[in-house]
């Protein structure tokens, strides 16, 4: 994207601008996020760099990691010494992780 073309909306409808553009595109851009609710990324030589997004939704990002961590955790293979019902959730957390990660990617 040439630096002067401003907000641009990317084939997956993320609002890109360039860094050269954004300070003078950034109130706009915030507003955008904010008030439209969509996800924007400034752009370095045409690569994403770093993204904003509206607070609900990166709020919802770290809640969303913290419960991916502690399922992670819970899905630690207990040992063989572990009683059966704590190895059979430590498996079945594990298979929906690999299932969630097959369906995602």
């Amino acid at each position: 994207m040439a630096a002067d073309q401003g907000i641009q909306i990317a084939y997956d409808g993320v609002a890109e601008v360039s860094m050269t553009a954004a300070r003078a595109k950034l109130t706009q851009l915030i507003r955008d996020v904010r008030y439209g609710g969509r996800h924007a990324a400034f752009t370095e030589r045409g690569q994403r760099s770093a993204y904003v997004v509206p607070v609900e939704f990166y709020e919802q990002a770290v809640r969303d990691r913290e419960r991916l961590e502690y399922l992670c955790e819970r899905a630690v293979d207990p040992g063989p010494e572990a009683k059966t019902d704590e190895r059979v959730r430590a498996d079945t957390i594990r298979s929906a992780l690999h299932s969630a990660d097959l369906a995602s990617g």
